[in-house]
Formats: structure tokens, sequence, C-alpha cells
């Protein structure tokens, strides 16, 4: 089992910045890929982005260039830094972890709220 917990959200004007984390403990050694999704109201979840324990990134096209994920595998933690914002990007997000692929555990999730 894998327990993940997300920080960071909030309210955040466009073209401002928020930085979500995600810790993760438990069965840590079966991890192998981390990332996010968000799901916002009326829409299906989506995929953010993603990364690798070797570091492969994978990244939505609305969301290239304007966000970028990175993990500290030391500390169990993955990040989601968010820059740009637009209102388009309110939604609830979650972090997930998978074993192959993304998808096995998930977090409680996190709002993030763009809006002026």
């Amino acid at each position: 089992q894998v327990k993940l917990v997300e920080s960071g959200g909030g309210l955040v004007q466009p073209g401002g910045s928020l930085r979500l984390s995600c810790a993760a403990s438990g069965s840590i050694f079966s991890i192998y890929v981390m990332g996010w999704y968000r799901q916002a109201p009326g829409k299906q979840r989506e995929l953010v982005a993603g990364i690798t324990s070797g570091g492969i990134t994978k990244y939505a096209v609305s969301v290239k260039g304007r966000f970028t994920i990175s993990r500290d595998a030391a500390k169990n933690l993955v990040s989601l830094q968010m820059n740009s914002l637009k209102p388009e990007d309110t939604a609830v997000y979650y972090c997930t972890s998978g074993g192959t692929n993304l998808g096995d555990y998930w977090g409680q999730g996190t709002q993030v709220t763009v809006s002026s």
C-alpha cells in the first residue's frame, strides 16, 4: 500500500503561480511513476504530468511550458510547479503513483482555483 498526501492548493489570480507537493509513504519501493491528474467540474479526470523514477517526464499539451514536474527520491516527494496559471486550470488536482503506470494509488486531491 502507498499513501499519498497532497498540499499546496489554493486561490491564485490569472498569471500567478502555485506549487503542489505530494508526499508518498508506505510501500514506496514499489513506485515507478508519480504524477498529477486534475478534474474540473463536469469534466473527466485528465493527466497533467508524470515523472518516472528515471526522470522521464510527460505533460499534457495544455500545460507544457507552464508547468514543471519534479521528483525528490530521497524525500519520496513529487512536486508540480505551476506558472502562468489560467482560469481553465481550475480543478481538483490529484497525486497518483504506480508500479508500471499511473493510477495504482491516489491522494485525496487539492483544490486549485484561478480567478480574479
